[in-house]
């Protein structure tokens, strides 16, 4: 009778073990209701979700930059196709630092703030840059895209911009103070842009317009630049007061 019980002792205990082979009193199977979910910290696994990890070295970092952007313009765009009718939105961002650079774009997406990030994950992509002289521009110049021509002419200070909305955002962004401008033609936001995109790129520095004449050579620009730099004043010496 003793032996029976022993055997039936080691019967029953055979698939307790098989059921816990980590030899964890905690341990439940995958399927159970109470079991961890995969990846679990809990028995030493560390590898858990990936939004549950850590950024590396000093965690997830920010970047600050100094562009500034501005939405010109959100359109319904709907396109009819073979199941019905699709709508979505598209959104015309400028982005500019103030400095010199500026950039736009113009992206589609089902949703008005989805369509915004992404028109301005764009424009900042593609940046341009124009020579500013005295917070205007140097010269008169003209540019135009399909249907659309802009005229952009240089102020005196104190003139401010004359422009429109589509222009204005590009000139007040690229750090532009003083331009008077006129718009030809279609009145589209994004032509505009373009077409201003277009006369602003057209323009041209003194120095290298003079080198491209032979009127001067690199040297007397070079020796020019450096007579107009102003000179440092001398340091008095330590004993003095």
């Amino acid at each position: 009778m003793e032996e029976n019980k022993t055997v039936a002792v080691a019967a029953e205990e055979k698939p307790a073990a098989a059921k816990n082979p980590t030899g964890n009193p905690q341990y439940e199977p995958r399927g159970s209701r109470g079991s961890e979910r995969p990846g679990s910290r809990k028995f030493g696994n560390h590898k858990g979700k990936p939004g549950e990890r850590r950024g590396g070295r000093g965690g997830f970092r920010h970047v600050e930059d100094d562009f500034q952007d501005r939405v010109v313009s959100i359109n319904r765009v709907t396109r009819v196709e073979q199941g019905g009718k699709t709508m979505r939105f598209d959104a015309l961002v400028v982005v500019g630092d103030g400095k010199g650079h500026y950039g736009f774009a113009m992206r589609k997406s089902g949703e008005v703030p989805d369509a915004m990030k992404k028109a301005l994950t764009a424009a900042k992509k593609e940046l341009r840059s124009v020579k500013i002289v005295k917070g205007t521009i140097a010269h008169e110049v003209a540019g135009s895209h399909t249907a659309t021509k802009v005229v952009l002419k240089p102020a005196p200070a104190g003139t401010g911009i004359v422009a429109g909305g589509a222009v204005r955002a590009v000139l007040e962004l690229a750090g532009i103070k003083n331009i008077v401008s006129k718009v030809y033609g279609s009145r589209t936001a994004i032509n505009v842009i373009r077409a201003t995109d277009a006369a602003l790129q057209q323009l041209k520095e003194y120095d290298k317009v003079m080198v491209l004449r032979g009127l001067k050579t690199p040297e007397e620009i070079k020796a020019h630049h450096a007579a107009q730099a102003p000179k440092a004043a001398p340091k008095a010496p330590k004993g003095d007061k």
